[in-house]
């Protein structure tokens, strides 16, 4: 029999292939014979630089740059095994948990540390560049991050800029002079999983501003001021920003990304599982598993079990769904490909004893799933 293991990180407890590797075990227990292929997976948010690093056998790198509010942070990504290929998450150098609640404020914060991330990966040599932008603390388009690659942004005095959002009300100019030419040699792929435009009442502004720290007054001076921005865009640059899903995505920092880099927006776990080539590996395979941390309804709008389970159901493969807990219309899954679903709680407990028996309660779920296939036949 073979397998193939393909889940998402159990956030706050496991990685994804700490979650694969709990799964195999299960399955050896019932069946010692059986060929397991793990493929650790991610959806472009929190957890895909280790999927991806740890799939193909890459390695996490750590690099000093600005973070969110100008001050110096450690962030990292990730360069796969290829050594062609990099994977940024955003949140690492620009997201909220960098930023202190009493300090939250996304008038001010920048994305300049993301592109300080991205001109290292660059130093590599690396020929792709995988983004993902999830988790940010910032509403400022992109410019920061723009600012980092050499892009100039000025006001109607030839004055550059300053950091965050409310600074693009005094945009006039953008000048691409000074980019880092290298970034035209390398394929960017943005992992953008939502549909929000630049501005307007979805925008990035009104959508995820509040939660980053803007009061109403604040949300709609950079509402106005992303407006401004995609108009100094569309003159300067000739590209209509506000016509592409997903813009507003990061506080506009897909927008920026666009913009300034050529990069294109794409699915996260569209974008991960060709990175580790995922079709190839489902050749000959009779089972796969996959699961995420809380399997709900929410599974269904592009998350990683549903994107494995549909390229499974193309090769006609049964698909079983583990997750730490089930949510509300988690049946929702079962018409989107995955053929069972599965929560691995033995008893009720708090989340710390959760936590502490995620390993355990994987690696037992895993056995009783195979001790029902094993026996099946029993049934007809």
């Amino acid at each position: 029999m073979k397998v193939l293991i393909a889940p998402d990180s159990f956030k706050g407890s496991l990685t994804a292939l700490e979650v694969a590797e709990s799964i195999e075990r299960g399955i050896k227990k019932v069946i010692p014979g059986a060929e397991i292929i793990k493929v650790p997976m991610a959806d472009g948010g929190e957890g895909t630089v280790r999927s991806l690093v740890d799939a193909t056998g890459g390695e996490i790198v750590y690099e000093e740059v600005t973070g969110p509010l100008g001050d110096k942070v450690k962030a990292c990504y990730g360069l796969l095994g290829s050594g062609e290929t990099a994977v940024i998450e955003m949140a690492t150098a620009s997201g909220l948990p960098l930023v202190p609640p009493e300090q939250a404020d996304p008038g001010k914060t920048t994305t300049y540390g993301t592109g300080e991330l991205i001109k290292a990966a660059l130093d590599k040599g690396v020929k792709e560049l995988i983004i993902g932008i999830g988790g940010s603390a910032t509403n400022d388009g992109g410019m920061g991050m723009a600012q980092a690659l050499g892009v100039s942004f000025r006001d109607s005095r030839g004055r550059e800029l300053g950091s965050g959002g409310i600074e693009l009300a005094r945009l006039e100019k953008i000048d691409l002079s000074a980019l880092d030419s290298r970034i035209k040699g390398v394929d960017i792929k943005v992992a953008c999983d939502v549909n929000n435009p630049l501005y307007g009442p979805d925008g990035a502004a009104y959508v995820y501003a509040p939660q980053k720290g803007a009061d109403p007054e604040m949300v709609e001076e950079l509402d106005r001021n992303l407006k401004h921005f995609a108009i100094i865009v569309k003159r300067e640059l000739g590209i209509d920003l506000q016509s592409i899903p997903g813009a507003g995505a990061a506080g506009g920092l897909g927008a920026g990304l666009v913009a300034f880099t050529g990069a294109e927006l794409r699915s996260g776990v569209e974008i991960v599982m060709e990175a580790n080539h995922f079709t190839d590996k489902l050749n000959g395979v009779d089972l796969v598993i996959t699961g995420e941390g809380k399997i709900d309804g929410q599974t269904i709008t592009g998350k990683t079990p549903i994107g494995v389970a549909r390229k499974a159901k193309e090769r006609g493969i049964p698909v079983i769904g583990i997750a730490g807990t089930l949510g509300d219309d988690a049946d929702l899954v079962l018409e989107e490909g995955i053929d069972a679903i599965f929560s691995i709680m033995e008893r009720p407990v708090t989340l710390k004893e959760a936590l502490k028996y995620t390993e355990t309660w994987l690696e037992s779920t895993a056995a009783s799933i195979m001790r029902l296939i094993k026996n099946i036949s029993h049934f007809y």
